[in-house]
């Protein structure tokens, strides 16, 4: 299995040397805005722990991140009234992944409404901030 590039987006991200949008921060996991949004909401959950992806992350890493996912599913749904949220994470190239930091993207969907290539456009830094705002809000609904 290749190493782990220190130097990826979202170590970048986590090492503060990037902006984010963030939601959301615990001792294991950020959450924040996808900046290539595929739909209204896009958002990520990003472990600190450094793995490539699911195939090498521990699995106390796992163990933490996937009650940040659904936490931040139930909140985003909720913020944009979204019919549905599809969660995807992919694992090397061949199946899709671009990033190699495990990272889990939680995408609120509306019915009738096609995703939106994730590719080439990035969206503009006061829309996230704003839709992290919103789902932030959401969050508060339950208390934190």
């Amino acid at each position: 299995m290749t190493a782990y590039d220190e130097n990826n987006i979202f170590a970048r991200i986590l090492r503060g040397e990037l902006p984010s949008a963030r939601i959301f921060e615990t001792d294991d996991v950020v959450a924040f805005m996808d900046v290539m949004p595929q739909s209204k909401g896009h958002c990520l959950v990003v472990p600190k722990a450094p793995s490539r992806n699911v195939l090498d992350a521990s699995d106390a890493t796992l163990s933490s991140l996937l009650p940040a996912v659904a936490r931040l599913a139930r909140a985003a749904k909720r913020a944009f009234d979204a019919d549905g949220v599809t969660i995807s994470q992919f694992n090397e190239a061949p199946a899709g992944q671009t990033v190699f930091h495990l990272h889990v993207h939680v995408i609120p969907r509306y019915e009738g409404e096609p995703l939106i290539s994730h590719a080439g456009v990035m969206a503009d830094p006061n829309l996230l901030a704003e839709q992290a705002a919103r789902i932030r809000a959401s969050l508060d609904q339950d208390g934190g």
